[in-house]
């Protein structure tokens, strides 16, 4: 190995080494599979079937676990007939659930996550794969050459993109995306942030680049889904709340300082137009300290955000 090529291995290892997650050796590292799955029937055995022959082809080890969250069809009754391992949940508990409940019986350190309505191309997990030694998580962004999302999601997914790159401070090309590779240490570490719902993959985005764990974007296109979609117009909502309310446990500064500006303008646009009335009023008072009230809690929610985040035992 060339003098490079040994700094920049150790330098990876000692970025690492700080965030309590050894490097590992990529190329033939096992993986969890992890396949969370409600009533898809219709697309579980295809899905399986292409994931196993692209596995197959790239000669990495793996196990993969469906989750059958809830089901009211045979989607377990299909998976179990491919000769994967299955997890039978009682009830419908979410698709965030669904997806703790795998990672908590995966095996290896590498959990990957694919949905089970064949939208992901199981032909990028090896080239996503691939990325394991350099990042933290790889993630399959949805903007590829042909993607296939209905066009009634798409002015708020642009919205909620946004808002998340904004809040993250980093341009993120899909904050959602349902495939993925990262450290099941990873996510045991943010376990108690990531949710039930559709939102733990965008909870689990914006945790890992707000504490500046290494994150790559792959390129895929996306399919359209076989059967009905889970995702409701009211999911936008909960993912809006989720990015704000992961942003200000990790990065409250981001929030309150922008807020308290515009309070703050507020108010001094109100005095100024008030000097030339020779009358300050009530409003410009208010405006000012209420911008002065935000930075304050601003202020005091980072110092403990930095407490609570600061290693322990040090």
């Amino acid at each position: 190995m060339s003098t490079v090529g040994k700094q920049k291995a150790q330098s990876l290892t000692s970025e690492s080494e700080e965030r309590g997650l050894a490097l590992e050796l990529p190329l033939g590292a096992p993986v969890s599979i992890v396949v969370p799955a409600y009533n898809e029937e219709a697309a579980i055995g295809s899905q399986i079937e292409n994931i196993q022959n692209v596995m197959r082809r790239s000669g990495w080890t793996y196990e993969m676990i469906v989750v059958d969250d809830g089901s009211t069809d045979n989607t377990a009754a299909v998976a179990q007939g491919h000769g994967v391992g299955v997890i039978q949940v009682p009830r419908n508990r979410g698709y965030g659930a669904a997806l703790k409940a795998g990672i908590a019986a995966a095996q290896h350190e590498w959990i990957l996550i694919i949905d089970a309505d064949g939208t992901y191309p199981a032909e990028a997990i090896p080239k996503m794969l691939e990325r394991i030694g350099e990042y933290d998580m790889v993630v399959a962004a949805r903007i590829g050459s042909d993607v296939h999302i209905p066009w009634v999601r798409r002015p708020a997914r642009w919205l909620l993109g946004r808002s998340a790159s904004y809040l993250a401070e980093q341009r993120i090309p899909d904050f959602n995306s349902g495939l993925r590779v990262f450290r099941k240490s990873l996510a045991q570490q943010f376990e108690h942030l990531l949710p039930a719902g559709f939102s733990f993959t965008t909870t689990i985005t914006i945790a890992s680049l707000c504490n500046d764990y290494r994150v790559f974007y792959l390129p895929i296109n996306y399919s359209r889904r076989v059967g009905r979609s889970k995702i409701r117009p009211a999911h936008a909502y909960q993912f809006l709340l989720v990015i704000l309310r992961t942003v200000v446990y990790f990065n409250p500064l981001r929030v309150f300082l922008p807020l308290g500006a515009v309070f703050f303008l507020a108010g001094l646009a109100k005095f100024v137009h008030d000097l030339f009335r020779w009358n300050l009023s009530e409003s410009a008072v208010m405006f000012s300290l209420t911008a002065v009230v935000l930075w304050s809690v601003g202020l005091l929610a980072d110092q403990i955000a930095r407490i609570a985040l600061a290693p322990k035992g040090k």
